[in-house]
């Protein structure tokens, strides 16, 4: 990994970190107002909601501009976002830093990431970059809250007012609006590639005309099953905890344990990047989680759910950097951006939507049933996985 990448992982971890720190720090502040459940998780669905709709046309742009214009705007937007906050600290102004805070960091990712991979000179190459690359957002979800939740408790006790007091989440409104400023510090030297000129006369692209591609199609549900999965166990081992009585704090350690190692992952495949493959990462990582999801309820002590968590973060962490290596392959090299915008618009959709079928699917069929149905679904949908790649892949 060269200094170039890193100020780039670097800047991209600053305004992650403002998104992370804002989604723990504003939910929180609006219990402590009195607002109910329901609100604060449309709180939290708004961070997301946001790169629903911009996504697309946030790649669209990064095609046309490159890296540095909209890095410049999404950092302007961020720290505007958790300004307004700062100095009206309602819940309405709360609901704006989200969509604010969020879409800027989803605009900031896609120009990011497809510089990366421009700047990337073969499929290895590709591989090691997106390894390093997807470290930044495990690194900054956990910098973003810890930074917040220190600004909170000990920032208002410094002032002479108690903790958790409005001075404190202002405090962490402050440091949450700085954040993205480093991450121009970090990109703002950075030499843009020569754009990529689409060949003239053809007829007019639209976005979606890459969802008529196969392998494209392909990829983009392959990455929305495995994402779906990460949501899966997000949502279900709380619950699943509850029910074997264990503490919050073996629940948090069992689902902190999944993250440290799918940021271990990242962290070792650029190591090997040569001998990987991606359709045989990716199908492999498919199989994984579906046998895994299929063991999961039966596990009755923290210590087995901890393992099974550990390498469930394993299987689904090594997933990212495979799809984003195999998406700049197989899309042109001036639609990336659009692709990228695809891809995260997918994403972000599940995100929102996916909780609230898990919650009712889980009424219906209880826990373990819905570990085993999506298992199932990752499982059969190993074959499509294994069936990716760009022309000559499967040959």
């Amino acid at each position: 990994m060269n200094w170039a990448l890193a100020r780039l992982i670097l800047g991209q971890v600053c305004i992650h970190a403002c998104m992370a720190g804002m989604r723990m720090a504003a939910p929180l502040m609006a219990l402590r107002e009195g607002y109910s459940a329901a609100a604060v998780g449309v709180l939290l669905a708004l961070f997301a909601l946001t790169q629903v709709f911009l996504a697309l046309p946030a790649g669209r742009y990064a095609d046309r501009h490159g890296l540095k214009r909209p890095v410049g705007y999404a950092v302007a937007v961020a720290a505007a976002g958790a300004g307004l906050a700062l100095v009206f600290p309602a819940f309405a102004v709360l609901c704006l830093a989200a969509l604010m805070t969020g879409g800027a960091t989803g605009a900031a990712t896609i120009a990011l990431q497809r510089h990366v991979g421009r700047a990337a000179h073969d499929a290895t190459q590709l591989k090691q970059v997106f390894s390093w690359l997807a470290i930044g957002p495990a690194v900054s979800n956990f910098i973003g809250p810890f930074c917040a939740g220190l600004m909170i408790d000990h920032a208002g006790a410094l002032s002479g007012a108690e903790a958790g007091s409005n001075e404190g989440y202002r405090a962490a409104f402050a440091l949450m609006a700085v954040l993205p400023l480093l991450t121009w510090f970090w990109v703002r030297d950075t030499v843009e590639l020569p754009p990529v000129i689409a060949a003239a006369g053809g007829p007019p692209q639209r976005a979606w005309d890459l969802m008529n591609e196969l392998p494209f199609r392909r990829l983009l549900i392959v990455n929305w099953l495995l994402s779906s999965c990460w949501d899966v166990h997000t949502f279900v081992v709380p619950l699943l905890g509850h029910e074997r009585g264990l503490s919050a704090s073996v629940i948090g350690s069992i689902l902190g344990a999944f993250a440290i190692a799918a940021a271990l992952i990242r962290v070792l495949m650029p190591l090997v990047a040569e001998m990987l493959r991606e359709r045989v990462v990716v199908a492999g990582a498919m199989v994984a989680t579906a046998v895994l999801f299929g063991v999961y309820p039966f596990l009755g002590s923290a210590l087995a759910m901890g393992v099974c968590s550990v390498l469930l973060g394993f299987a689904l962490g090594s997933v990212q950097p495979m799809v984003m290596s195999l998406l700049h392959q197989i899309t042109p090299s001036h639609r990336h951006g659009e692709a990228l915008g695809l891809r995260l618009m997918a994403i972000n959709a599940s995100s929102v939507l996916m909780p609230m079928l898990f919650g009712t699917a889980g009424a219906v069929i209880g826990v373990g049933g819905l570990f085993w149905v999506v298992g199932a679904t990752v499982g059969v949908g190993a074959r499509m996985a294994w069936r990716m790649g760009p022309a000559g892949a499967n040959s």
